[in-house]
C-alpha cells in the first residue's frame, strides 16, 4: 500500500494545487516540509505549471502551524533545524519564478499564516475562520519567517501588536490590514476553491503571457529587498529576458496587428 502524501498536487490547465493533507488541523511536520519543498522544485522545473496555488484539505482547516507534539519531543538542536529547513522552503517558494496563490480554507494560525505569507496573493473563504499569530501564548515567536514577512505586510507597530497579543481574528480584518488580499463568499469549501482555480486561470496561457508574470514577481520579491539602484538593476535583467522571449515578440506583434495574443510561456 502507498504511503499517504501529505502534500497531495493535482495539475490541470496550467495550475498545480498543492494540498496541506493532514487532518485535523493540517499541522506541519518535517515530513511535510519536506514534501512540499520537493513540489516547490518539481514545479519550478515543469513547464506546464504557471501557478501554484495553496490550500488545505478538508472544510476547517488551511494549516494550524507546526505539529506541536513533533516539537515537544524535540531537543533544541533539532528543533533548530527543523525551523532553518521550513524557513528555507517558504524562501524557495517566495523566489520560485511563477506566481504562488494562497487559498485560505479555514482557520489559518500560527505557522500556517506563516506558509501564506510566503505565497504572493492570499484569498480567504470569508467567515471559514480565524487567522492570527499566536505563538506568544506558547511562549516562543513566530519563527518560519512570520516577524519578517508580517512587519513587511502591515508594518512594524502593527505586527508588533499582533504577534505580542498573540491574538486570532476575522478573514475581513486580515483583508482591511492588507494581509489578504481579498475574502470571497462561497457556499461551500469545493465553490471557493473552484474561484481560485478561476482566478488563477486568468494568469496561464495562451491568454496570459505566464513568463512575465514570474518575472514581475521575481522583481517584486527579490527587489523590494534591496536599496533601490540594486532593486532596478534585477529590474532591467529580468526585462532583458522577456525582451529575448518568444512571448514578448508575440504581443508586440499582436499589438500592432490589432489582435488577441497567443502566449507560449517561453
Amino acid at each position: 500500500m502507498a504511503e499517504k502524501k501529505l502534500i497531495r498536487v493535482e495539475k490541470d490547465n496550467g495550475v498545480a494545487m498543492f494540498i496541506l493533507d493532514d487532518p485535523p488541523a493540517n499541522t506541519y511536520t518535517h515530513e511535510m516540509m519536506k514534501e512540499l519543498d520537493a513540489a516547490i522544485i518539481d514545479a519550478r522545473f515543469d513547464t506546464d505549471v504557471h501557478v501554484i496555488v495553496l490550500t488545505g484539505a478538508g472544510e476547517k482547516f488551511f494549516c494550524a502551524g507546526a505539529n506541536i507534539d513533533m516539537l515537544s519531543n524535540a531537543d533544541p538542536t533539532w528543533k533548530y533545524f527543523f525551523c532553518l529547513h521550513a524557513n528555507e522552503t517558504l524562501s524557495r517558494l517566495e523566489h520560485t519564478p511563477k506566481l504562488v496563490i494562497a487559498a485560505l480554507n479555514g482557520h489559518t494560525v500560527g505557522g500556517g499564516l506563516e506558509v501564506a505569507m510566503a505565497a504572493d496573493l492570499r484569498f480567504a473563504r470569508q467567515g471559514a475562520g480565524k487567522i492570527g499569530l499566536p505563538e506568544v501564548t506558547l511562549g516562543v515567536l513566530p519563527g518560519t519567517g512570520g516577524t519578517q514577512r508580517l512587519t513587511r505586510l502591515v508594518g512594524k507597530s502593527k505586527a508588533i501588536e499582533l504577534m505580542t497579543t498573540g491574538r486570532n481574528f476575522e478573514m475581513d480584518e486580515a483583508v482591511s490590514l492588507g494581509i489578504l488580499n481579498g475574502a470571497w463568499e462561497a457556499e461551500s469549501n469545493d465553490a471557493f476553491i473552484e474561484k481560485v482555480k478561476e482566478y488563477a486561470a486568468q494568469f496561464t496561457t495562451p491568454a496570459k503571457a505566464a513568463m512575465a508574470v514570474g518575472h514581475i514577481k521575481r522583481a517584486c520579491q527579490s527587489g523590494a529587498e534591496l536599496p533601490m539602484e540594486q532593486g532596478l538593476a534585477i529590474e532591467r535583467e529580468l526585462q532583458a529576458k522577456l525582451f529575448a522571449s518568444d512571448d514578448a515578440k508575440e504581443g508586440l506583434n499582436a499589438f500592432v496587428e490589432k489582435r488577441k495574443p497567443e502566449f507560449a510561456g517561453r
